[in-house]
């Protein structure tokens, strides 16, 4: 089944539809939560707020081919929320509660290290390009949707940033 038919069928109620749905997206998303804000299980918790979200609002969306882009618009904006709380409470706690260690269970070989790093270099706009269309898949447009700008900007701002990444990297 296609994914419009699946996102019709969800906006219509079929649980199953949706749940097909979540079963395609999930990982995709907690990949781009988790490279976003640094912490796999607040990526999972994340993930799971937005998707309760789509789930409630699923029959507001007009174009079923506009999913995608809403989907991860919804979840940008979410760990952008999530990004500010956190700063404001790190400025009342200690900081060491905060530090980015990956789960014991989660395999973290040195290439994930060094690309984290190097995300880290980037700035928030760059960081937010290069995990939209490289973890997220999203093509220029969708981004330039979910970021407000014009998909020649993001296409200019993906070129810049990578040619960043890969000079950090070598």
């Amino acid at each position: 089944m296609k994914e419009n038919e699946l996102v019709a069928r969800a906006a219509n109620g079929d649980l199953d539809a949706f749940c097909t749905l979540y079963d395609m997206y999930k990982q995709k998303l907690v990949n781009f939560a988790y490279f976003r804000i640094g912490n796999l299980e607040d990526a999972e918790d994340l993930v799971q707020d937005c998707m309760l979200k789509v789930f409630q609002n699923l029959p507001a969306l007009q174009k079923a081919e506009a999913f995608t882009s809403w989907v991860y618009k919804i979840l940008y904006r979410d760990c952008a929320t999530f990004l500010k709380r956190r700063a404001r409470e790190q400025d009342n706690e200690d900081i060491e509660n905060y530090t980015n260690i990956l789960p014991a269970d989660t395999a973290a070989d040195f290439e994930s290290v060094e690309l984290r790093q190097a995300l880290e270099e980037l700035g928030e706009a760059e960081k937010d390009i290069v995990l939209l269309s490289v973890v997220a898949g999203l093509q220029s447009k969708e981004i330039a949707r979910i970021t407000g700008l014009t998909a020649g900007n993001v296409r200019q701002k993906l070129h810049r940033s990578l040619k960043k990444m890969r000079c950090i990297l070598s």
